[in-house]
């Protein structure tokens, strides 16, 4: 086979097909099980079978002798009836006249009843059952009841005792008064076993052409079985081949039925909405990204056309800091889309490196620049207060609150650290306008526009609070806009790790 050629495969493709393939299977399986239970059941069924018919023919013998009638030979058990005294059988039938009885008898003598009888204790009569050997015969033909070299066969026998029956019936018999009969019936399993063949052989016909109509119609039923189970399933293909990026807004019937296509239905539409919303927040952050690059864009288009425009009259030193600062607000806003990029692709991070969030802070107080305004930065926090995570993450994450406060505060911005059961806090408060309450979540979203006093014209990207948002997820924490009286507080939950 080559490298190109494609593997045969033998098992159908079609799920239809596999299923009655399976079905089909299966239901042989069984009925192979069930045959081979019925034919060894039957044949444990023929021993049963024979041994009763022997013990029915030994019971009628001792009735005939008791009444002092010789038994026929036409028996369907073989029997001989011996007695002490006595060389010849007394009477045999059933087959055992192939040993030729009337000379000698075949089958061992009782001893002599013991004289005077002894006392009847009224016991329930029984019987004695013991294998026996079956002489060989040389001059055997193969439809003879025995084979030519006997055999050991279950044997039952009973004994009767002459001077019981009186003296008429035991003249009858043909034995002494004295004497003492005994009653043996062989027991054939191959008689029961002819009728096993019998019922076996008629129970396989009717199995095989029982089975083989079953399985022809087991397959059929679980074919179109599956065929309309899966009409559902291929209305879903279809409707899900249908959508496009230019058209994502398709959805698929979600069947009343209740079962497990109710669920793929439901979960194919939970999907199909998530790649709409996802698709819908990529154009309108597209869009907004756009917006925001346009607008420093055009800025330092404006100046240095005008300065081209009327170059004898143009403050140079001043053209080229308007340019430096669009400049610098163009590569920081590159800056944030490229974080935002990697943060929507790249893993949680739980690598066991560990923060202390309370050091992190002061160093951030101390180095901070409040150059423009008169504005103080102040860290509460004297206990350590360990996380798990990326060390420059979390200073990018903390960095960015503090952005964000310094250019709303009006005075004082209060950095807390603080330890709570199995989390750190941190929160950031500044004294500004504050948020609204119904734009508690709208200031984590990306370029998101308020009013004047939380606008971004102190250059701000609109990214930051995203950013650290996105940043404190990935670190397994929140970011939240906590109610306060004045100004603006982000509260920062991170899962503690041990100092």
């Amino acid at each position: 086979m080559t490298a190109t050629e494609p593997r045969r495969r033998w098992w159908p493709r079609s799920v239809r097909a596999r299923t009655a393939l399976a079905a089909a299977s299966a239901a042989a399986v069984i009925l192979v099980g069930i045959g081979w239970w019925i034919h060894r059941d039957v044949y444990r069924e023929s021993t049963r079978i024979a041994e009763e018919q022997a013990r029915e023919q030994l019971l009628a013998l001792v009735d005939q002798l008791e009444e002092g009638v010789v038994p026929v030979r036409r028996s369907p058990v073989p029997y001989e009836v011996v007695a002490t005294g006595r060389r010849a059988a007394v009477a045999y039938g059933g087959g055992m006249e192939e040993f030729d009885p009337g000379t000698h008898h075949v089958l061992p003598a009782p001893p002599r009843a013991e004289l005077p009888a002894p006392p009847d204790d009224g016991a329930v009569w029984g019987y004695t059952t013991r294998p026996m050997r079956i002489p060989a015969r040389p001059d055997s033909k193969p439809w003879d009841l025995f084979g030519q070299d006997g055999g050991t066969y279950l044997v039952m026998y009973d004994d009767v005792r002459a001077d019981e029956l009186g003296a008429d019936r035991a003249a009858a018999l043909g034995v002494a008064p004295d004497a003492q009969l005994r009653v043996y019936a062989v027991v054939l399993p191959h008689a029961g076993e002819d009728i096993a063949e019998a019922i076996t052989e008629a129970t396989d016909r009717l199995l095989l052409r029982a089975g083989l109509v079953g399985l022809v119609l087991i397959a059929a039923v679980a074919y179109f079985a599956v065929r309309i189970a899966l009409r559902p399933v291929e209305a879903i293909r279809v409707l899900t081949a249908s959508v496009t990026a230019n058209d994502p807004r398709e959805r698929v019937t979600v069947p009343a039925t209740g079962h497990e296509i109710t669920a793929l239905a439901t979960t194919i539409n939970t999907t199909l909405q998530r790649l709409d919303n996802a698709a819908a927040r990529q154009r309108r952050f597209v869009a907004d990204a756009a917006h925001e690059l346009r607008s420093p864009l055009t800025t330092l288009l404006a100046s240095l056309e005008v300065a081209l425009a009327y170059p004898e009259r143009t403050d140079w030193p001043a053209a080229a800091t308007t340019a430096a600062r669009q400049t610098r607000r163009l590569q920081a806003l590159a800056e944030d889309l490229l974080l935002l990029a990697r943060l929507d692709t790249r893993t949680p991070t739980t690598g066991p490196d560990t923060v202390d969030l309370t050091a992190l802070a002061s160093r951030l107080t101390e180095q901070y620049p409040l150059t423009e305004r008169q504005l103080t930065l102040t860290c509460d926090s004297t206990a350590p207060a360990h996380a798990y995570g990326n060390p420059d993450e979390y200073e990018r994450l903390l960095r960015n609150l503090i952005d964000n406060a310094a250019r709303h505060a009006a005075h004082r911005i209060q950095i807390t650290v603080r330890n709570e059961d199995d989390w750190v806090v941190l929160t950031v408060h500044d004294d500004g306008p504050g948020v609204p309450t119904e734009d508690a979540e709208r200031v984590f979203e990306r370029f998101v526009r308020l009013d004047d006093a939380r606008s971004r014209d102190h250059g701000g990207t609109g990214l930051g609070l995203a950013i650290a948002r996105d940043l404190a997820h990935r670190h397994g924490g929140t970011l939240t806009l906590t109610p306060r009286t004045l100004g603006a507080c982000f509260e920062l939950r991170l899962p503690r790790a041990p100092g």
